[in-house]
């Protein structure tokens, strides 16, 4: 049997194979559409209806599985069902009232969250934000019903109906591209309607089935008072990069596209940290917490931290010199030509900038997750929000897309050494850095490693490029130099924490 670490490893790594998949799906729009009006208005037609919904929606998901968990076990399976029922009934009514004023009131929102769209941007904007709105209908339940999965034990299926997901709309992108792109918005519909369909049909397989409930008990509002400071907590970046793109509305055409195509990129990177990490760690210092066992707590958060360390930093540094390479490779093809690449790799650049702090700010807010405590990353999330906008007022002018960039990244710093600085001091029982020799070494040997690379790659490969023809092989080669290197100074400097992957595929007996 496995171990939960190892279910968590796994379910972390599927994950992340889907969230590979919906970069694909990144790749075929940009080399369809580059950084053109059309994927500014489409991207920004997603962004308007995620910045108010998607995230409070995920945000209901998280918090519907610890009170669906309570009410299961003390008063039944028959009551949890009714429970869900209310959720759900509430979501659908919710999503269907957003979609009517989504279509009736496209114009206006396109004229307020993004000024800048002008004429014939803002009218194809309002077309697809038509269809966005509409599709909130089928990720909010989705969301309930997947959560009902999981708890359940189910998950596989969930992660194959994503995988549909991504592939319809990946179908609509190519059609788009050899008829209209008016239909590119109609993917997202369609994708997500087949994974509604595909997750309905298994949640009825397994137990369940829906029927409206307009009745909103206590239960039902305790997802309120739990949902909101979740989401507002871990949407901080989200809104970061939202005001990035509201204000890149108002510059040359593709600066949206391009701010959005870098973002992708700096996520893809995080996930590699984040997502794996978190899903190990957080039953491991939720349960510790719980059980006031802080020296297991502290154990644990002290080897994750310098993990999250050991992957981010050399990650940073590397994307922010080989950004060029790294959007020529996954990006240049078809409509996305060198102008596309040098906007796109720029704001690449000032993203990565802040890819470290952006990886600590999801592992940070999970620790207070773990304590109960959701009020103090809503305060400095706030802080920084204001601190990410006056900043992008700042440099946008001097700096144009490549300022918001930066501006984000910034903030994420300040972000994250807000939150470090609060569990120290609301809860001074946890140490979260036991050895700041053992970082500054991380940081030394990042920074030999990459730069030992550039050396390579400059100095050797390059001047073999007539030998070595493909820029991804020619890349590749200078990342597994810089890893091997890497890996052999911490080796060389006793960084213990290199050998905890071993520790997941480890039973526990």
């Amino acid at each position: 049997m496995r171990t939960v670490v190892q279910t968590a490893f796994l379910m972390a790594v599927l994950t992340l194979i889907s969230k590979i998949l919906g970069f694909i799906r990144e790749m075929i729009l940009a080399a369809f559409y580059g950084t053109s009006y059309i994927t500014d208005a489409y991207v920004m037609s997603i962004t308007i209806t995620g910045i108010i919904f998607s995230g409070i929606l995920g945000a209901v998901t998280t918090s519907y599985i610890p009170v669906y968990s309570r009410i299961k076990e003390q008063e039944g399976e028959k009551e949890g069902r009714i429970f869900t029922n209310q959720i759900l009934t509430t979501l659908y009514f919710v999503s269907i009232l957003s979609c009517i004023i989504g279509i009736v009131f496209s114009d206006s929102l396109v004229s307020i969250f993004a000024r800048g769209f002008q004429g014939e941007i803002a009218s194809l904007t309002a077309f697809y934000l038509k269809f966005t709105f509409c599709y909130i209908i089928f990720t909010s339940a989705t969301g309930v019903l997947g959560a009902y999965l999981q708890y359940k034990g189910i998950f596989l299926p969930q992660i194959a109906a994503g995988f549909l997901q991504n592939l319809s709309i990946i179908a609509v992108i190519i059609i788009s591209g050899y008829t209209t792109h008016y239909y590119l918005a109609l993917g997202i519909l369609l994708g997500t309607a087949a994974n509604f369909i595909i997750t309905a049909i298994i949640t009825n397989k397994n137990g369940y089935k829906f029927t409206p409930n307009f009745r909103i008990n206590e239960s039902a509002k305790e997802i309120i008072f739990l949902a909101v400071p979740v989401f507002i907590g871990s949407s901080v970046v989200q809104i970061n990069t939202f005001v990035d793109k509201a204000l890149a509305s108002g510059l040359p055409e593709g600066s949206v596209s391009a701010l959005n195509y870098a973002m992708l990129l700096v996520t893809l990177a995080t996930s590699l940290t984040t997502t794996i990490l978190i899903t190990i760690i957080y039953p491991k210092i939720s349960k510790a917490n719980s059980l006031q066992e802080y020296d297991v707590f502290n154990d644990v958060l002290g080897r994750a931290i310098s993990v999250v360390f050991i992957i981010s930093i050399p990650l940073t540094l590397g994307a922010m010199v080989y950004s060029n390479q790294v959007v020529q490779i996954v990006y240049e093809r078809g409509a996305f030509d060198s102008a596309a690449t040098m906007k796109t790799s720029s704001a690449f650049f000032y993203y990565a900038i802040g890819l470290t702090a952006i990886t600590l700010i999801a592992f940070l807010t999970h620790i207070y997750y773990s304590i109960r405590d959701m009020k103090t990353p809503i305060i400095h999330g706030v802080i920084s929000v204001i601190i990410n906008i006056a900043l992008n007022l700042i440099l946008i002018k001097p700096m144009a897309h490549n300022g918001l960039a930066l501006a984000t990244s910034i903030a994420s710093y300040i972000n994250a050494l807000l939150l470090y600085n609060g569990l120290k001091q609301k809860y001074p029982h946890i140490n979260l850095i036991k050895s700041r020799r053992k970082l500054s070494i991380i940081g030394l040997s990042s920074i030999l490693s990459v730069g030992m690379s550039m050396l390579l790659y400059y100095m050797v490969i390059m001047p073999l490029k007539h030998i070595i023809v493909a820029r991804m092989l020619q890349l590749a080669l200078t990342v597994i130099f810089a890893a091997i290197v890497y890996l052999l100074l911490l080796r060389v400097f006793k960084i213990e924490e290199i050998n905890l992957i071993k520790q997941i595929f480890k039973r526990n007996g």
